[in-house]
C-alpha cells in the first residue's frame, strides 16, 4: 500500500529532471499520473517508466504556455481517471541576462512559463475541484487535495542576471498564498517548494549547453567556477539531487501535511 494510493496527480514538465523524479516518486507511492513535457519522447519515456513499474500514467504533450493547455491537462485527469487530487506546477526553464540587455521577449517568455501557466492550470482546475469538494462534503467524506507550486530561492532573495526568473518565482509565492485562502473552503492545501541549486541539465557546466524552446535556441547551465563557488556556500556542501528535490514536494502531498497551507518550503541544503 502506498501513501498516495488512488490519488490522481498532474505534474507539468515531468519528462525530464526534477519533474520526472516527482512523477516517479508520486507513482511509486500509488498515485495515478498525468505527465507533461514540451516534447513527446521524454513525456512518453516517463509514462513507460511508471507503467513498467506497475503504475498508471498518461501523457499530455505540449507547451504549458499554450492558452488551451490548462484545460487539456485537467481534462486528461478527468477523462483518464475520473478525478483530481494533486497538482504540481513544475515546468520551466531559465533565460538569463542582466536587465539592460534583457528583451521584452525574454521577460515575457519566463514570466509566462513560470507564473502565467500555473495560473491557467489552476484556473482550469477550479470547477472540477469545487464540484468534487461539494459532492464529498454532501456525503460526509471530504478529501484533502494538494497543490504544490515550484519556486526558487531566486524568488526569495533575487539573483543577478535573472530579473525575469526571480520576479516570476516571487509571483508564485503570491499566487500560492492567495490560492491557499481561496481554496481552503474546498479542503485544498496550496504550498510552494523553493529549490536551491539542484543538479539538472539547467545547472550543468559541460560547456555551451543549449535547449530549444518554441524554435529558440537558449543557452542554459552555469560555469564550473560559479558552480564550485555556489557549492562552498551551501551548508551541506553539495548540489542537491533531483530525487531529493522530489522528496520535498512529496512531503507536501502526504496526509501528514493536511494542515499545512500557504507556506514555502525551502529545499536548498541550508543555503
Amino acid at each position: 500500500m502506498g501513501t498516495l494510493d488512488g490519488k490522481v496527480a498532474l505534474v507539468s514538465g515531468s519528462g525530464r529532471g526534477i519533474g520526472r523524479e516527482i512523477a516517479l516518486k508520486l507513482a511509486r507511492e500509488g498515485a495515478r499520473l498525468v505527465v507533461n513535457d514540451l516534447d513527446a519522447e521524454p513525456a512518453e519515456d516517463t509514462v513507460r517508466s511508471i507503467r513498467t513499474a506497475g503504475g498508471q500514467a498518461v501523457a499530455v504533450v505540449g507547451n504549458v504556455t499554450d492558452p488551451d493547455f490548462g484545460d487539456r491537462f485537467v481534462g486528461a485527469a478527468i477523462d483518464s481517471y475520473g478525478g483530481l487530487d494533486i497538482i504540481v506546477n513544475n515546468a520551466g526553464y531559465t533565460w538569463d541576462s542582466v536587465i539592460q540587455n534583457m528583451t521584452d521577449t525574454q521577460w515575457d517568455a519566463i514570466v509566462d512559463v513560470h507564473l502565467k501557466a500555473p495560473f491557467r492550470i489552476l484556473r482550469a482546475a477550479q470547477p472540477t475541484i469545487s464540484r468534487l469538494a461539494k459532492a464529498e462534503a454532501a456525503t460526509g467524506r471530504p478529501t484533502c487535495r494538494k497543490v504544490v507550486n515550484i519556486s526558487s530561492i531566486a524568488g526569495l532573495g533575487g539573483n543577478a542576471g535573472q530579473a525575469n526568473y526571480a520576479a516570476a518565482k516571487a509571483g508564485v509565492t503570491g499566487l500560492t498564498k492567495t490560492l491557499s485562502k481561496e481554496w481552503g473552503r474546498y479542503n485544498v492545501t496550496v504550498n510552494t517548494v523553493a529549490f536551491g541549486l539542484i543538479g539538472t541539465r539547467l545547472t550543468e557546466h559541460d560547456g555551451d549547453r543549449r535547449i530549444d524552446i518554441d524554435g529558440r535556441s537558449i543557452t542554459v547551465g552555469i560555469s564550473a567556477g560559479l558552480r564550485e563557488m555556489s557549492e562552498t556556500m551551501i551548508p551541506l556542501g553539495r548540489v542537491g539531487t533531483t530525487e531529493e528535490a522530489a522528496g520535498a514536494v512529496y512531503l507536501l502531498c502526504l496526509p501528514e501535511s493536511d494542515y499545512v497551507s500557504g507556506q514555502t518550503l525551502v529545499c536548498s541544503g541550508g543555503l
